[in-house]
């Protein structure tokens, strides 16, 4: 099954249950989407994938804005502040896992592999 048709019908399904747009696609996931990454919607991907996705996305962005504002001012190591960007980013991670795993279930999405395309 060609990727754009189950995309757009997945982005049809959830904009039907009423979930705002920006809740079931995120600006990550439309960046990587723009960029070619073939990825579910958060709703209708993995537990897995979404602790990945989220847990490095935001890791990565709050180190680096971390970095700049404060811990290097405080005179934290490298190795510290990446330890606790890896931390938050992990924290982050599962908590929107499971946010997202919770609302695929209230609304009885299927799993990604078991999406149809509309005809």
């Amino acid at each position: 099954m060609n990727y754009s048709p189950k995309l757009n019908s997945a982005l049809a399904t959830l904009a039907a249950t009423g979930i705002w747009r920006r809740n079931y696609a995120p600006p990550l996931h439309r960046l990587l989407w723009r960029v070619g990454l073939l990825l579910p919607p958060p709703h209708f991907a993995s537990f897995g994938l979404n602790f990945l996705l989220f847990a490095a996305g935001f890791g990565v962005l709050w180190g680096v804005v971390m970095w700049f504002l404060v811990w290097s001012r405080q005179g934290m190591s490298g190795g510290a502040a990446a330890g606790s960007a890896g931390v938050a980013g992990a924290l982050f991670g599962l908590i929107m896992a499971a946010y997202y795993r919770h609302g695929a279930r209230k609304h009885n999405l299927p799993p990604w592999s078991q999406l149809k395309t509309e005809p």
